[in-house]
């Protein structure tokens, strides 16, 4: 016999209501293909949430630095991912500095859209290294790709993306008449 009812434990799955969870699985493929992450580098997840992006990283990546501020965030994917001690080590800071200590990365990747250019994240690139994010222009993004070759940043757009804003990205309001 099919039962058609919701217990509180399925609520939100029964809700007629949109739902943001933490990380769709959906969100980062594309930007992971963009990013081109070899058996080689050395990654910097920006924004890990509860380590989804972290974990698919290492498999491709040799080692991983999962950042995320949100504290209980943290403590979810430092759980998650202890299996995967030595390949990726959860850090807790604020996404829009990255995470110095670690650094130069070969690939930076930025769960999530960004208002304004990363120049903190791309000061940690290392030659050769690249950098993906959504950049958002008002209601519209689309994923860049930022490589750093003879020291000199590029960028160029790539596939059109609508993705939520990652804290601390948003662009600085100036006065306007």
């Amino acid at each position: 016999m099919l039962r058609r009812s919701c217990t509180a434990s399925r609520a939100l799955a029964c809700a007629d209501v949109p739902v943001l969870v933490a990380e769709p699985p959906a969100r980062p493929r594309k930007l992971l293909q963009l990013a081109r992450v070899t058996a080689d580098d050395h990654v910097l997840d920006v924004g890990c949430g509860t380590g989804y992006s972290a974990a698919v990283l290492a498999r491709l990546a040799k080692s991983v630095v999962a950042l995320e501020q949100d504290a209980d965030l943290v403590r979810i994917a430092s759980e998650a991912l202890m299996g995967a001690e030595g390949r990726i080590a959860v850090t807790q800071g604020a996404l829009i500095e990255g995470f110095k200590a670690d650094a130069p990365y070969d690939v930076i990747f930025v769960n999530g859209a960004i208002e304004q250019t990363p120049d903190t994240l791309l000061a940690q690139l290392a030659e050769g290294g690249r950098l993906v994010a959504v950049m958002k222009d008002g209601a519209q993004g689309r994923a860049q790709l930022f490589v750093k070759e003879h020291g000199v940043v590029g960028r160029r757009p790539d596939f059109d993306a609508d993705v939520p804003l990652l804290a601390g990205f948003k662009k600085a309001m100036g006065f306007v008449f």
